[in-house]
């Protein structure tokens, strides 16, 4: 009964959303847009693949098949070697394609080395044959041991994508910039072009910056991180133009940059149009999940890490029988799209992470009740934009501390559980400011009051969200703890943030987005029947 909950909930939030009045939010953010003041709603609209402006390519590059690098699929015995000699020949093209025919190929057998298989060139792009009935699936056998026993999260990724170079500072930020702005002026631009990918940062524990960060509310003592170290924010962004020492970012920043907290630039080093797509990811988890029991609980099977990169994607691929299917760290610009996870329950889904920026992830379906759902993990990640997902009512988002700030979950169809959210105490909040639940739709049972700063919880602490929309269950909130609380228990139009940000930023939605939207229809459809 639970499962035909929640695809029903699916199939008729549309239809309730039909009903539903302009948000007054809304309304506010148009009104700054054309006024030039700061909005109350940050500006997700550039979150994704190329800003979400064009649909993810399928590229034609040269294609290296793995079975031509001895890889033989439904055999039992290990393709690793034949993959990373695949890997290594399209990095020394310049580009290609890694493509696995149709079958069940292994990895990580008992006779295989226990290395992390690596990806450090752009324009390479793993590709299978569907992640559906006869298509390709990459099954990992045995679980990679943790790079530190004591550390139950260590477990590498079995596959690492990412840039092996270190990032520079390249100058100081020389005056104050308001948040959803494009402007910051800088000591020295004379390293600095269009087109370049920087990192605005900065780490202070200024009493006055802390302060900002957490709307007023005082840390607790326990937060190390952040009272001895500070206040973290690493912003990715692309220089659009350099003026003299003035920097015009392409998205507009999202934190109040006052330069007397001693803001920096830095060249940001990434790979750019890396690719993972019609693939199914298979772990072999098979026991019952206990969250911090062992290392194998909580990171065992860790399938895939996309790393300092830009523009780049992974979409209609798989996870089954994985403790952590896939994260996304220290990126801007990337989109995860149509992914399932499915088979026994493990640890994460999918996650922004890192100090990523600018992060979309669309049309995630959690068939499992993963311990975290999709959501965002540490590292001061911005501009996260969790699109048109869903989870069983039993898991919540994730919210795992060190610093994630500013992240929208539009038209998420899930739980809502005040310990799901993850972290160490030593790195609370679990979230910073300018979180928004948009249009979210609660499966499960009300809760009267809902916290989100709860005094009786530690493992509980987000600085007071933008709620609009919320329906569903019908949960109520304690209403000191949020920033903005409009429309409970209704949806409200437009029914989807970000695609009424991006629209109004461009003028019109680009045709990606009507038929990704009519995929999740089919996709409904098929659930119902």
């Amino acid at each position: 009964m639970a499962l035909k909950t929640f695809i029903l909930g699916l199939i008729t939030f549309s239809s309730l959303s039909l009903q539903a009045q302009e948000s007054t939010i809304w309304q506010d953010f148009k009104t700054a847009k054309s006024t030039g003041v700061t909005p109350v709603l940050p500006d997700f609209s550039y979150a994704g693949y190329r800003y979400s402006e064009e649909a993810i390519p399928t590229v034609n590059y040269k294609v290296f098949d793995v079975t031509s690098f001895g890889a033989v699929p439904n055999d039992n015995i290990s393709d690793k070697k034949a993959f990373i000699s695949a890997i290594a020949a399209a990095e020394a093209n310049g580009e290609g394609i890694i493509y696995f025919p149709k079958g069940r190929y292994l990895f990580n057998t008992a006779n295989d080395d226990q290395q992390v298989i690596r990806i450090s060139g752009s324009k390479i792009v793993l590709r299978g044959a569907g992640n559906g009935k006869g298509g390709t699936v990459l099954f990992f056998d045995k679980d990679l041991p943790p790079a530190n026993p004591k550390q139950m999260w260590s477990v590498p990724m079995a596959i690492n994508i990412g840039a092996k170079g270190a990032n520079k500072k390249l100058a100081d930020v020389t005056a104050n910039a308001p948040r959803e702005t494009h402007i910051i002026e800088v000591s020295n631009a004379s390293k600095i072009k269009a087109g370049d990918w920087i990192i605005l940062e900065v780490t202070n524990n200024s009493p006055e910056l802390i302060d900002y960060d957490l709307k007023g509310i005082k840390p607790d003592t326990s937060w190390a991180s952040l009272i001895k170290k500070g206040v973290q924010v690493n912003e990715r962004h692309q220089v659009a133009k350099v003026d003299d020492n003035k920097l015009m970012l392409v998205e507009p920043i999202h934190y109040d940059v006052q330069a007397k907290h001693h803001w920096t630039v830095l060249g940001f080093a990434h790979l750019s149009e890396v690719g993972v797509e019609n693939i199914v990811f298979e772990g072999n988890w098979l026991k019952k999940f206990v969250h911090h029991r062992s290392a194998q609980d909580d990171s065992g099977w860790s399938i895939l890490s996309l790393n300092k990169s830009v523009n780049s994607w992974v979409r209609n691929c798989t996870f089954r029988n994985v403790n952590n299917g896939l994260t996304i760290g220290a990126s801007a610009a990337c989109t995860a799209i149509d992914l399932v996870f499915e088979g026994n329950m493990g640890h994460n889904s999918v996650d922004a992470a890192g100090g990523s920026t600018g992060i979309l992830l669309a049309n995630i379906t959690d068939l499992t009740g993963m311990h975290h759902a999709v959501g965002v993990g540490g590292g001061s990640t911005t501009a996260t934009v969790i699109w048109r997902s869903r989870y069983p009512e039993n898991t919540c988002f994730e919210s795992h501390s060190s610093q994630p700030r500013c992240t929208l979950l539009d038209q998420v169809t899930g739980g809502l559980s005040d310990g799901r959210a993850g972290g160490a105490i030593f790195n609370m909040p679990n979230h910073g400011r300018n979180l928004v639940l948009w249009n979210y739709k609660q499966l499960g049972a009300a809760r009267k009051n809902f916290e989100f700063w709860p005094a009786k919880s530690i493992w509980w602490k987000i600085v007071p969200p933008i709620i609009v929309g919320y329906h569903g269950a019908e949960t109520t909130f304690n209403k000191n703890q949020v920033q903005v609380l409009e429309s409970l228990g209704k949806a409200v139009q437009p029914e989807s943030l970000f695609e009424a940000q991006l629209e109004l930023r461009l003028g019109k939605l680009p045709q990606w987005i009507a038929e990704e939207k009519k995929k999740m229809k089919e996709q409904d459809n098929l659930a119902e029947k």
